[in-house]
């Protein structure tokens, strides 16, 4: 019997999606040269399993260094990207005053905070406003549909040798894992058409520090060893190390220093079933699966999918021992019929997004998981001629967890939503503010790109929210 893992490649340059299979076969005493039970010689297991796709080997592809020791308590982000950029004046600000051209024909309603108000199609949100911290007033964006900002705090433009590295990447780097079969980082974002939102880029920190893939469900259900002994899998491990050994003594570049690693990681996360059962969702109570809402991807508008179950998987993951887990959800590049494209699409990020905070909170997890919702920047205080709103710097943020001062609104716009007039907030700023609540002070901590070059966390000028810490 054939079980395969699949994993994505992460790509700077946009290479296409490329998968490999690693291919283990039931037990069976043999002698070094008998063929497995299809016929395939433990030779060729050793070409499969070390030498796929011109010399790359599942070990490579997962790129996930295993480190032991990683301090406690367990303190996780997990981030919601929403994709194109969401109305920050259809969600967190509305203006019922303005001119109709401005508001829409979204109302704000009252929240269990007085003197808060949402929009109407967050109902769940509403009721529990004092597990949130709507900023309405994000700004810094480059105003390019990338997801680089939201995932490094930084400009996609000018970037340094290597490239500024994804937030779940640093906290592997800096932190290692939480345990050695479960990587630090992971990523839930389904491909979309838009490479660019899909990119969570190790950057100049290295691949071995790139977040797991596991877009599909094949990875999702196939990650636990079976079929085999752990007794012939450590005897085949020995035997792909002594290649390996020639192959790191061959090699002057440190690469293979990193490989090792990698090859450790992978070797783990097959012989556990830790990561495996934190992706079985059959595991969980109903009620609570219909609480988060259920649901394969469902494609909108050429964007990415909606797939409700990331919600509690993020959930899940962060309990397996992830530290950084990020999900893409929607696609909300609204130039044209936004209000309708609204009513459909919001109501699931509220039932998402509610149900999750509150299962934290349920979980004692609140004080060491913060969650962040957001996208790269907002959109047009004015309505378009097809009913849209265009692109627009000026954004939001929906903050929730880690310990953080909740049930209050942080920045004010003007009556049209389209400067900010008071508390402005930077990307960078939500950044240190997310990596004081892993521990890390983000101005003391220096990573060198590839050129030799230090560079902080985030820039000097740029502290945490001092609101709600």
């Amino acid at each position: 019997m054939l079980y395969y893992l699949r994993y994505w490649l992460p790509s700077r340059h946009q290479v296409p999606e490329a998968l490999t299979m690693l291919t283990i076969f039931g037990d069976r005493p043999s002698s070094s040269n008998e063929p497995f039970c299809d016929g395939v010689s433990r030779r060729n297991f050793l070409k499969i399993g070390g030498l796929a796709l011109g010399g790359l080997s599942l070990p490579e592809l997962l790129l996930a260094q295993g480190q032991e020791g990683a301090s406690q308590p367990h303190k996780a982000i997990i981030m919601i990207y929403m994709p194109g950029g969401p109305s920050h004046q259809d969600m967190w600000d509305l203006k019922p005053d303005a001119p109709s051209e401005i508001r829409g024909d979204l109302r704000p309603i009252n929240t269990n905070v007085p003197g808060i108000e949402i929009c109407e199609l967050f109902p769940q949100i509403a009721r529990m406003m004092d597990k949130f911290i709507p900023i309405r007033s994000l700004v810094g964006s480059s105003q390019g549909h990338t997801a680089v900002q939201c995932m490094t705090g930084r400009s996609y433009r000018d970037q340094p040798p290597g490239g500024w590295p994804y937030i779940g990447s640093v906290l592997s780097h800096l932190l290692g894992p939480i345990d050695p079969s479960v990587p630090p980082a992971i990523d839930l974002t389904a491909k979309t058409l838009h490479v660019e939102y899909s990119l969570r880029d190790p950057g100049f920190v290295g691949p071995a520090h790139a977040p797991l893939r596991t877009a599909d469900k094949q990875t999702q259900t196939n990650m636990a060893l079976k079929g085999m002994s752990l007794s012939r899998l450590r005897d085949r491990k020995s035997m792909l190390a002594s290649f390996d050994h020639f192959r790191y003594a061959m090699d002057n570049s440190g690469v293979m220093e990193q490989l090792d690693a990698s090859h450790q990681q992978a070797f783990n996360i097959l012989t556990s079933s830790r990561l495996a059962d934190a992706f079985d969702l059959d595991q969980e109570d109903v009620k609570l699966r219909d609480r988060y809402g259920r649901g394969s991807p469902r494609q909108i508008d050429g964007a990415s999918p909606l797939h409700m179950d990331q919600f509690v998987l993020a959930r899940r993951l962060v309990e397996a021992g992830a530290r950084c887990v990020t999900l893409g959800f929607g696609g909300w590049d609204y130039h044209d019929n936004a209000m309708r494209k609204s009513r459909r699409e919001f109501p699931l990020v509220d039932q998402g997004v509610s149900a999750l905070v509150q299962d934290l909170h349920d979980r004692g997890l609140d004080q060491d998981v913060s969650v962040v919702v957001w996208g790269e920047f907002g959109r047009t205080p004015k309505i378009n001629k097809i009913g849209g709103r265009d692109h627009w710097p000026n954004g939001c943020a929906l903050l929730a967890g880690g310990g953080m001062r909740t049930g209050q609104v942080i920045g004010v716009t003007d009556r049209h939503a389209a400067e900010v007039k008071e508390r402005p907030v930077h990307f960078q700023e939500v950044f240190a503010t997310l990596y004081h609540n892993m521990g890390i002070n983000a101005a003391d901590v220096t990573l060198h790109d590839l050129s030799g070059r230090p560079h902080t966390l985030v820039d000097n000028q740029y502290k945490p929210i001092h609101e709600v810490i």
